[in-house]
């Protein structure tokens, strides 16, 4: 096995991990930060797309156990890992064809937007899913929006804390 291999069997093990100890966390009564898409954000840009889809529905899977649920988790994150490449297509344009892309570089106005457009994706499906009634469509909006905030700040700040040191 690789190394890259390797450090993405043990972000995975890790993000899983951080998720079930915040998965504890619920402040206000609704809001928990979904850490674990950094896995499928972080993906690398030349990586395997067959393994990012399966190991992205395991990690979702795992989430939907942990928390008991019907499978929001596994589809949401199935459907992130499918449309990141044209998640990155358009926030990085020609940058993304030459795979020149590292998400742990500055923030940049296409990192952001790249992760502001994954995590509102991954959110909107997840809580649509959850909830599934027309009838609390704005809550469930509402739900996402102040998630979708959190959980940005929270994995921009993941992101930089544990950023590699420049070779």
């Amino acid at each position: 096995m690789n190394s890259t291999v390797l450090i993405n069997i043990a972000r995975f093990i890790l993000l899983l991990t951080i998720q079930v100890v915040l998965n504890k966390l619920n402040l206000f009564g609704f809001l928990n930060p979904y850490l674990y898409i950094l896995f499928i954000l972080l993906y690398p840009v030349n990586g395997n797309k067959a393994v990012l889809l399966v190991s992205s529905f395991f990690m979702g899977l795992l989430i939907d156990m942990f928390l008991d649920t019907g499978g929001p988790h596994a589809t949401a994150s199935v459907v992130l890992a499918y449309l990141r490449p044209s998640f990155f297509k358009f926030a990085f344009g020609v940058s993304y064809e030459y795979q020149t892309i590292k998400i742990n570089d500055r923030l940049t106005p296409e990192r952001f937007t790249f992760i502001l457009i994954s995590v509102v994706t991954h959110h909107l499906i997840l809580f649509l899913l959850e909830v599934f009634r027309f009838s609390l469509i704005l809550t469930t909006l509402l739900h996402t929006l102040y998630t979708t905030i959190f959980t940005l700040i929270v994995c921009i700040i993941a992101i930089y804390l544990v950023k590699p040191a420049k070779q």
